[in-house]
């Protein structure tokens, strides 16, 4: 007997054997237990998902007799024995007539096939038309159509199936039940081929169906002749090494191992993998394209890890890979990288295009952070630990440098605390930054509070702090020369107390105890903390003192976070703190965005305010009665937004506006005037 190849011999014979279709499966099943047939239906879908197959299982439904020969034996599970059944499996079956429309498109032809409609099945229950690329009709052939496939005899059923339904007039699809059959996963062809081989009994190694399955592009016919293709390239067997020699494709394995270098920032060796695929003479552009879409998957094992698919069966080594990237890495490599691809096009050739894409990743990775993290990403669901790598010097290099003078100069001022606190009794001798105090100074003119207020983002909650890391350069000349005005002297007191140690050896302590770190008793202005003006004012920060939550809130704004480091630190509350390990929860809708770099960065931030201790960072509920920061912060700016609201509303003016012209008062717009001023 001659052999028969795999396609056809394990085409399946009912619904149930039917793979990957189950929405289709699903409604063809009810409507014939049910009795609601329709008289044309319309298979739609790419090359070998099993269009014709499914036209051929219902044509074996509807006529096959195991139930009886009238119509109530109608059955979704045909027998396969009766000779109904054998004659369409065999391709024999007289009133099942199959056409090829893509040979068969004039309209005589059409004509011709119709003039048979009328007449009674010779054989079966109904008599089927199966035309298969029904697209490929002429407009005269469809309009031929179009009244019998609108009010065809009841004994005529009409199965279509068609790989491009937009080319389908209009009035054809309204005459129709259309199903669109999906492409089949790698999963799921994987997953059928495997048991296809072990009904076979040929030996084969899971990699290599993986390739075959990505290979077929979604068409499970594409799957199973290139299985027929690995066997006999195979001797009997099938290998991996064997499938990417047949099919000629760049082995996954090499493009993981161009993610690794990217992930050491390991830069010659980098070149020396674009070397070795320079051996097998690939597709430059299709090995980017790899690369671009292997950072897509990252992305999506870093934030939703459950989402990530399996289609090469790589996902554990995704898993792993993604814990060794930052979130900023990924996006910016997978932006360098689309952008490359468009730029091959002017490249000296397109090797030297995938080099300079893959080196300019390495060249501008953000905040030139020179290692990346080498602990497990917290992703959403996982607890996250451990303080921070090796890296986390560098990629805080600007707020380093910012605070990198405060903790020098608070060492170098510490031998003399009784100088700042003597000069705090003596608040009439000479202006200096205030440290210590939420209450202002009795003779500061109101007006030098606004500009904070107004530089400060509106959901900061203390912009005074924020404010005085952005005047550095107002305070060096205010050591040398006495402020002639009230003005200056009030611009001066929101001088932040980090920068001040850098210029003045003895800052200003009003009334505190003794602090090791001018930077941490940076103060609240009265105004911004009206409900905890006394709280925060009266608790000391000193280096060996325990870290508490309102003295976290107190000083959030003063360790001068940015950017993702300090939206991470904005959803964190204090948990304990024992003066070795400092202890932070953070909100589970947030865990995500974790990652070493910037838990380095807040331990550093929080060195350089005075404690200087081990950071742990974990996910987890936050009490309902503790604010962090960010909570805060939105608190404060719908409060100063209520209170406008309610200024206007009270505003004669306004009323007057409302009375004579019917005004309304559009509260979404409202603005308060520090916000008004910074947009």
């Amino acid at each position: 007997m001659s052999y028969q190849v795999l396609a056809r011999k394990w085409r399946p014979r009912t619904f149930h054997e039917l793979v990957g279709q189950e929405h289709v499966q699903r409604a063809l099943v009810n409507a014939l237990d049910q009795g609601r047939l329709h008289h044309a239906y319309l298979f739609t879908g790419t090359r070998g998902v099993g269009k014709t197959t499914l036209a051929r299982i219902l044509a074996k439904c509807l006529n096959c007799t195991a139930g009886g020969p009238g119509d109530e034996a109608v059955t979704s599970q045909p027998c396969g024995q009766c000779s109904n059944c054998q004659a369409i499996d065999q391709g024999r079956f007289v009133d099942l007539l199959e056409v090829d429309a893509a040979s068969r498109t004039k309209v005589e032809d059409t004509r011709e096939l119709l003039d048979n409609v009328q007449y009674a099945p010779t054989q079966g229950r109904y008599k089927v038309y199966l035309i298969d690329e029904v697209h490929m009709l002429s407009t005269s052939s469809f309009n031929a159509l179009l009244k019998t496939l609108e009010e065809p005899p009841p004994h005529v059923k009409f199965l279509l199936a068609t790989t491009d339904p937009q080319k389908l007039p209009p009035t054809v699809l309204s005459r129709c039940l259309q199903f669109t059959l999906k492409h089949m996963p790698p999963e799921r062809i994987v997953g059928h081929l495997s048991m296809v081989l072990e009904a076979e009994s040929v030996p084969f190694e899971e990699s290599a169906l993986w390739l075959l399955g990505k290979a077929a592009e979604g068409s499970m016919r594409d799957a199973m002749s290139l299985t027929d293709q690995a066997i006999a390239f195979g001797q009997g067997e099938i290998h991996h090494a064997d499938v990417a020699a047949m099919l000629g494709t760049l082995d996954h394995r090499h493009v993981l191992a161009l993610i690794e270098a990217l992930a050491d920032v390991d830069a010659a060796r980098v070149l020396a993998e674009v070397a070795s695929l320079a051996e097998q003479g690939p597709d430059f552009a299709a090995v980017l394209d790899d690369v671009t879409a292997i950072l897509h998957r990252l992305a999506i094992a870093q934030m939703v890890p459950d989402a990530l698919d399996n289609g090469h069966g790589d996902r554990d080594d995704l898993l792993a890979l993604a814990a060794r990237f930052t979130a900023e890495d990924i996006q910016l490599y997978y932006q360098i990288g689309v952008q490359g691809r468009g730029d091959m096009g002017h490249a000296p050739d397109l090797r030297t295009a995938l080099e300079m894409t893959l080196l300019r990743m390495l060249a501008f990775r953000p905040q030139g952070v020179p290692k990346p993290a080498r602990t497990p990403l917290p992703m959403r669901g996982e607890s996250a630990g451990g303080a921070g790598g090796s890296e986390g010097g560098s990629p805080s290099a600007t707020p380093a440098g910012e605070q990198g003078g405060a903790p020098a100069s608070a060492e170098a001022s510490a031998p003399a605390p009784s100088a700042g606190v003597s000069s705090a009794r003596e608040p009439e001798a000479a202006p200096e930054p205030a440290l210590a105090t939420a209450a202002a100074p009795p003779d500061e003119p109101t007006p030098s509070e606004p500009p904070p207020q107004a530089s400060t983002p509106p959901w900061e909650d203390m912009p005074a702090d924020r404010t005085s890391f952005e005047a550095p350069v107002a305070a060096e000349p205010a050591e040398s020369t006495v402020p002639e005005m009230g003005q200056s002297e009030g611009a001066e007191a929101v001088v932040s107390d980090d920068m001040t140690p850098a210029v003045a050896p003895a800052p200003e302590v009003d009334g505190e105890p003794a602090v090791a770190d001018a930077e941490d008793a940076a103060p609240l202005p009265a105004e911004r903390e009206r409900e905890a003006a006394s709280t925060s004012a009266d608790e000391p920060v000193a280096t060996g003192d325990a870290l508490s939550h309102d003295a976290w809130l107190a000083n959030f704004d003063s360790l001068a976070l940015a950017g993702l480091t300090r939206n991470l630190a904005a959803h964190c509350m204090v948990d304990h703190d024992d003066g070795e390990t400092l202890h932070l929860r953070l909100d589970p809708s947030q865990a995500a965005m974790q990652a070493d770099v910037h838990v380095e960065r807040i331990r550093e931030a929080l060195a350089g305010a005075g404690f200087d201790r081990r950071l742990v960072i974990t996910d987890g509920d936050l009490p309902e009665s503790i604010e962090t920061p960010r909570q805060r912060a939105e608190r404060l700016a719908a409060e100063r937004h209520a209170q406008a609201v309610d200024a206007l509303k009270a505003d004669p003016h306004v009323k007057q506006l409302q009375q004579a012209f019917g005004a309304r008062l559009i509260e979404a717009s409202v603005k308060p005037s520090s916000e008004h001023a910074q947009g």
